[in-house]
């Protein structure tokens, strides 16, 4: 999707729910925007330095917190990165693949899967909040 259509619509939920887009977010927001796969925080920090001198790992990581919190983006836990979710204007399961090789990680939306581990949950009597699958491998491209 169009980065401009993504911030327009990510302007869109903020506005809808009182939350504040603001420039440094936004900036964070384009940034991830602009990649294919997840990317770390301090690589994120490096770049908002171009046009953000006095930026700060703080900086970057409370932008990270609130853009998670509205469900704009996606931490890839095992990898310790992040990744713009393009589908954050409706609730949804979420499944990552994830290649080992090149990076590129691919979003799934499988209700199949999320079904079955709140099922298998609650036979333990564990109530699933959330859930990020993470699978590692390799991708098409990179798979020979």
């Amino acid at each position: 999707m169009n980065v401009e259509l993504l911030v327009g619509k990510a302007k869109q939920v903020c506005d809808n729910r009182g939350a504040r887009f603001t420039p440094i977010r936004e900036k964070v927001f384009r940034l991830l925007a602009s990649k294919q796969g997840g990317v770390g925080a301090y690589d994120l920090l490096e770049e908002l330095k171009v046009t953000e001198t006095s930026a700060k790992p703080a900086t970057v990581y409370r932008a990270l917190d609130f853009l998670a919190e509205l469900g704009f983006i996606h931490k890839i836990e095992s990898t310790n990165a992040f990744m713009l979710c393009q589908h954050f204007d409706h609730h949804h399961p979420v499944q990552l693949l994830i290649c080992d090789k090149c990076g590129q990680v691919d979003e799934l939306h499988s209700s199949v899967l999320s079904h079955e581990l709140n099922a298998l949950a609650a036979e333990h009597g564990f109530v699933v909040s959330a859930q990020t699958i993470e699978a590692h491998g390799r991708c098409e491209k990179c798979k020979d």
